[in-house]
């Protein structure tokens, strides 16, 4: 079991390490999820039309 005080001295350390992304990679990434998940929507939505519209043909409504 290590010291509470010692653990602590470690996590600040290891904090410092990190690396922040800049506010340009953050918004560039951000708007690429937004545009993959538009995108994504779109594609099941159209996977759901036709999907809808074969069974329509098949149950003959």
């Amino acid at each position: 079991m290590a010291n509470p005080l010692q653990f602590l001295q470690q996590v600040r350390s290891e904090a410092g390490k990190v690396t922040w992304p800049s506010r340009r990679e953050v918004m560039l990434t951000t708007g690429m999820v937004l545009a993959m998940a538009a995108l994504t929507s779109l594609f099941f939505s159209l996977v759901d039309w036709v999907i809808r519209l074969g069974v329509a043909a098949v149950i003959g409504s």
